[in-house]
């Protein structure tokens, strides 16, 4: 059987660029969608083409069977005319979603699941195949701690006692490949998470063991928290959707599941063996 032709965007971040890893080590031919210059494995194919504008993608899904996609804005606008390119050329995507689509956070119209959650409906309503992969919190959102480890040794965070079941990007590519290269999948919208629930202060405390040195969590206030990311930059709505969401699961924490074991045969990766593989970035 001819192997199908997968155009990977977001492949220039963690779970993007691990899929076009897995996918060409696996011998499919990926392209991989790009705004600017980036370096991957020889054999795969960097294409030009931004989600904000859908007749550049046109170049990009010539000849593609099959499309992950990462949605990179804080709201639906414009995600039909993509959608409808998709489906001009593919006959099949694989869009990366959220755990909080269908509950509680939903509800509660955070700017992340409401998203997300238009993004679902416009693809199921198009006429591709489809799956809706739900993950919760990826590890590598952690790095966001990695200059404190380095300089100070200290982590200075909200809530020290929030537990997630943190997913490595590799275990998340795992999935997309299954769910892009069979029919496993087709029509599923599997909650995929890490193998337990961590706390903040032990996800800090397991980086230090990684890197040989100690690193502690020093817990702050919400109000700084907050004064934190937008300092960093983030967007407002951003901070207005994320803290709230943690601060509900310190009481009300995500379920651990074994979808990963379950759609690939392997079982997830603990977050410590996450902070080993990624302890270079926090020396």
């Amino acid at each position: 059987m001819t192997q199908p032709r997968i155009l990977v965007t977001g492949a220039t971040g963690r779970v993007g660029g691990a899929v076009v890893t897995q996918l060409h080590a696996a011998g499919v031919p990926v392209r991989a969608l790009v705004r600017g210059e980036a370096d991957f494995p020889e054999g795969v194919q960097a294409v030009r083409g931004d989600l904000g504008d859908p007749a550049s993608l046109e170049t990009a899904l010539e000849g593609v069977d099959a499309v992950f996609l990462v949605w990179p804005f804080l709201s639906a606008d414009g995600a039909s005319d993509v959608i409808g390119t998709i489906g001009k050329h593919a006959r099949r995507v694989v869009y990366l979603s959220s755990a909080g689509v269908g509950g509680e956070e939903e509800k509660s119209g955070g700017a992340i699941t409401m998203f997300h959650t238009e993004l679902e409906r416009l693809i199921e309503a198009s006429g591709l195949e489809w799956t809706a992969l739900r993950p919760t919190g990826f590890a590598s959102n952690t790095l966001g701690w990695a200059e404190e480890a380095r300089t100070t040794g200290v982590v200075r965070a909200p809530f020290a006692r929030l537990a997630r079941p943190l997913i490595h990007e590799a275990d998340m590519a795992a999935v997309v490949v299954q769910a892009l290269t069979t029919t496993a999948l087709l029509g599923a919208r599997p909650l995929v998470t890490g193998p337990e629930l961590i706390t903040q202060e032990q996800q800090v405390a397991l980086i230090g063991e990684a890197i040989g040195r100690p690193v502690r969590f020093e817990e702050v206030a919400l109000d700084e928290a907050v004064e934190q990311m937008k300092a960093a930059g983030y967007p407002e709505e951003l901070v207005e959707a994320v803290l709230p969401a943690q601060a509900e699961m310190l009481d009300n924490p995500e379920p651990v599941t074994d979808e990963v074991e379950r759609i690939t045969g392997a079982p997830a990766r603990s977050f410590r063996q996450w902070a080993v593989d990624h302890a270079s970035d926090f020396r």
